[in-house]
């Protein structure tokens, strides 16, 4: 059993920047990354669509014998307690920083950046409501970032354009922790902090969610044999060529080899 695979999924490339950090803080395991770029970007998309891809990848994951699932997706953790329910695997998702960001804060101004969907869930309504009480909250969904970064355009002057607008009212309002509410966005940290300067923490929850996954797997004994090397499998339900690229350009790798899965209804299998 522990020496099953986990399962890594996210819309697209965004959940990379959880990958490396599961990869660095876990060597041994090996990983399996799902993007679902055939319905890139999640953060537009309404809750039923959501949990139906959320479900379907879930269920591919199962078939492909995983022994835990890191929803590495801000928007698609909305969908966790259903997740948790339905399948008899742990689940480790998401979440927006709220807690920390309230903690740390000195001015009791927050800033947020995430996707719609996940300022339109439950889940950010019940960390706001549980940890936000007496901290200001600006939040912005930084329409369109997500594309640019699919993009590979992490620097180009869209991207600047989008952060800037998303940014500079925070900044004035006295903000000073930002939140980094979607996986994508760590990719464009180095436009945030040339806007934001180095007087202003910014949190990423990535390392929290690899930590997490090492308690849970140390919690069910399912940590692999620390003797194990580790690898990772990347899977595209978009096109093969063009994610191997990203991969590239995102993590680093001189080559990265990638398989299509194909969504049949709502059902998810790796192409023949």
């Amino acid at each position: 059993m522990a020496q099953k695979p986990i399962g890594v999924f996210d819309s697209g490339v965004g959940g990379l920047s959880v990958l490396r950090h599961l990869q660095a803080l876990l060597p041994a395991e090996q990983l399996i990354y799902l993007a679902d770029q055939g319905h890139v970007p999640y953060g537009s998309r309404s809750a039923a669509e959501i949990i139906q891809f959320s479900q379907g990848i879930s269920q591919f994951f199962l078939q492909l014998n995983v022994k835990l699932i890191v929803v590495a997706c801000n928007t698609a953790s909305a969908a966790l307690s259903l997740l948790r329910q339905q399948f008899a695997l742990p689940f480790v998702g998401m979440e927006p920083a709220v807690k920390p960001a309230a903690e740390q804060t000195q001015s009791g101004k927050v800033g947020i950046l995430a996707t719609s969907g996940t300022f339109a869930s439950k889940r950010y309504a019940r960390l706001t409501a549980q940890y936000a009480q007496g901290i200001s909250v600006w939040e912005d969904p930084c329409v369109g970032l997500v594309s640019e970064i699919e993009a590979g355009r992490l620097d180009g002057p869209e991207v600047c354009y989008i952060l800037q607008q998303a940014l500079a009212p925070m900044l004035a309002a006295g903000v000073d922790t930002i939140v980094l509410g979607c996986t994508h966005y760590p990719f464009v940290l180095p436009v945030v902090k040339e806007i934001v300067g180095t007087a202003v923490p910014i949190i990423d929850p990535a390392p929290a969610i690899a930590r997490q996954t090492s308690v849970v797997l140390r919690q069910r004994n399912l940590l692999a044999d620390a003797a194990s090397v580790g690898s990772v499998r990347f899977i595209t339900t978009g096109k093969a060529a063009s994610f191997a690229q990203q991969v590239e350009q995102l993590l680093g790798l001189a080559e990265a080899e990638v398989e299509t899965a194909v969504w049949d209804g709502d059902q998810l299998s790796v192409a023949q």
